[in-house]
């Protein structure tokens, strides 16, 4: 009867601490480094610059 007792009591240490270990919070994932949308943004301005000087200087 002590072994049995003892085995559930050990069974359910076991169960709480396997619900404690999977209430962890995981920390959410780094963001990017570049953004690819900012980037072509940046090359449209670029290129529509080029484009309103190349106009300026031939006319």
């Amino acid at each position: 009867m002590k072994l049995q007792s003892a085995s559930l009591m050990g069974y359910f240490f076991l169960l709480t601490l396997i619900y404690v270990v999977q209430g962890q919070v995981t920390a959410p994932a780094p963001s990017p480094i570049g953004d690819g949308n900012a980037i072509d943004q940046g090359i449209a301005y670029v290129l529509l610059l080029v484009g309103l000087v190349v106009t300026y200087l031939i006319h």
